[in-house]
């Protein structure tokens, strides 16, 4: 049987400044675990792909292009690939979301 299991602390932190931790990753998806702390931001980028975000703790601001959208826990978004998307946590505790990046979409 083949199982796969890896948990917040041992997955592998992202190759960039944000308290991130690759969950899983394959040729056609990649899983973060993102956590934000009160007050932290994520300036708006593209990217190449389809990505959901769901927010898992906490409340934020998601941007995408020039729309805000407020999400808080148990939140679901879909982002098409190509739009300038970005965080912020807007509550008093941790934002906590899983990054669910469709690579081959």
């Amino acid at each position: 049987m083949d199982l796969f299991r890896r948990n917040i602390k041992n997955a592998p932190k992202v190759p960039f400044n944000l308290d991130g931790r690759i969950m899983f990753s394959s040729e056609k998806v990649e899983i973060i675990h993102l956590a934000l702390n009160p007050g932290d931001r994520i300036e708006k980028h593209e990217q190449p792909f389809d990505v959901l975000f769901y927010v898992a703790e906490g409340t934020g601001k998601l941007e995408i292009d020039d729309e805000i959208l407020q999400a808080s826990k148990d939140t679901l978004i879909e982002v098409k690939a190509g739009r300038n998307r970005g965080w912020s946590n807007t509550g008093d505790n941790a934002l906590q979301l899983l990054v669910i990046k469709l690579l081959n979409s």
